[in-house]
């Protein structure tokens, strides 16, 4: 029986000089799942693929996919793995149809398989209207679809993205996560997806790591991550009510559970260690207020950034402290 799991790290590391990129990362990813690598910009998740790759060597830990350590066996890694990086590169002077013709006899297909098997790539990712375009006159969402064809020239069983969905406009987001989905629901392949856009990956993505500063923070189910925010006491409710006076003002200040409370417009957004809406809704029933909105948050994966990145500052922080008697913020700014 076939081990569920197919991309394995343990105590993956990589240093340039005093600088850790990629710190301790213990990670596992189950054969057929969308999992999505998420953190900022500069928190280590190219570095992983390059290890993953084999185009970089850890410094400490290995990686393995199907098996193959990535260092050692990189060739049969490659074999078995497509990658799509951010700025997909072809030959623009030859047309998406050569472009694919020439990937595909790179991987030694039997020439009288080429031609089927572009068309039907064509077909699969909604480029036969441009097949015989030049690729040098496509928009980034041409790019990134002919992309994927070009990946699955090889039939590859795992699929590596770093940030693919960047440039793209609505319709050719949307376009492009459906495709994604499809290559694990209907093709069976396991897709790895690095990203900072943290909507978009929600909507495909069956499982997240999250990645702050080189370090795996946290790992699961977005169901499951929101529900151990929950569990922790982190709880952040959005409200809006009138009429917006003094007495419902007094009432929440009031309210000892509330960490934090802000306005944005005519919303209130707060953080509290329990959910408050049912003493809320009491109180503004009691008093004859009309409640416009209320949403607790939570359950979005863009919420749960938020609280994990924030733990991951406060630690830094209290570790700082001890060492150096200040605080002292790693992060100039949060990036959502």
């Amino acid at each position: 029986m076939a081990d569920s799991t197919i991309i394995r790290t343990r105590d993956l590391t990589k240093a340039y000089g005093t600088k850790v990129a990629v710190n301790h990362l213990n990670l596992e990813i189950r054969r057929g799942e969308i999992f999505g690598l998420l953190g900022p910009n500069g928190a280590g998740k190219t570095t992983t693929i390059l290890m993953l790759l084999g185009l970089t060597e850890p410094t400490l830990g290995d990686a393995q996919i199907d098996g193959h350590d990535c260092t050692r066996e990189s060739m049969l890694v490659k074999r078995i793995t497509g990658y799509l990086p951010d700025n997909v590169g072809f030959y623009s002077d030859l047309t998406g149809r050569e472009n694919l013709r020439f990937t595909a006899r790179l991987n030694g297909i039997p020439e009288k398989e080429i031609d089927p098997l572009v068309d039907s790539l064509l077909e699969r990712v909604g480029m036969a209207h441009a097949a015989d375009q030049k690729t040098g006159t496509y928009s980034k969402g041409m790019r990134q679809r002919l992309g994927i064809a070009d990946v699955l020239i090889k039939d590859p069983e795992v699929i590596i993205m770093d940030e693919p969905t960047v440039g793209l406009d609505p319709e050719g987001m949307r376009e492009f996560l459906t495709l994604i989905r499809q290559l694990s629901t209907e093709d069976g392949k396991t897709v790895l997806v690095s990203s900072h856009q943290l909507y978009q990956i929600q909507q495909i993505c069956d499982r997240v790591g999250i990645f702050v500063d080189g370090s795996l923070i946290a790992c699961g189910g977005i169901g499951e991550l929101g529900s151990q925010i929950a569990a922790r006491g982190h709880y952040t409710l959005e409200i809006e009510a009138e009429p917006c006076d003094d007495r419902f003002l007094g009432y929440l200040g009031g309210l000892k559970e509330i960490t934090d409370i802000s306005k944005e417009g005519n919303t209130f957004v707060i953080s509290s260690t329990e959910d408050l809406r049912s003493g809320i809704t009491q109180f503004l029933g009691t008093h004859g207020y009309k409640l416009l909105h209320m949403h607790q948050k939570g359950g979005d994966l863009d919420e749960i950034y938020r609280v994990y990145f924030e733990e991951a500052e406060k630690e830094e922080g209290d570790e700082n402290d001890d060492r150096h008697g200040s605080r002292k913020h790693r992060f100039g700014r949060r990036e959502r």
